[in-house]
């Protein structure tokens, strides 16, 4: 089980450094860096989903524009939302 988190962990911090626009792989990174160590399973999954969203639809949501997708209420969209960079 620590060989497969470790292994996401990977996937996610790759994800969010490496986005497409130097911005959101600034913001995602740094949001990563100080989130990954604390999240469990589950939110790691969320996770991942979360950065299979566009960068867009990211930066929007964050700043409180409007988003051409719903973002539901769980821990990672939250804690992004909230996130101070």
């Amino acid at each position: 089980m620590a060989t497969e988190i470790e292994q996401i962990k990977k996937k996610i911090i790759y994800r969010s450094n490496y986005r497409g626009t130097k911005e959101m792989d600034k913001l995602l990174g740094a949001f990563t860096d100080r989130y990954l160590d604390q999240l469990e399973h589950d939110d790691l999954n969320q996770l991942i989903q979360f950065l299979e969203i566009d960068d867009n639809n990211l930066y929007n949501f964050y700043n409180g524009l409007k988003t051409d997708i719903e973002f539901e209420d769980n821990k990672i969209n939250n804690l992004f939302k909230n996130f101070k960079y």
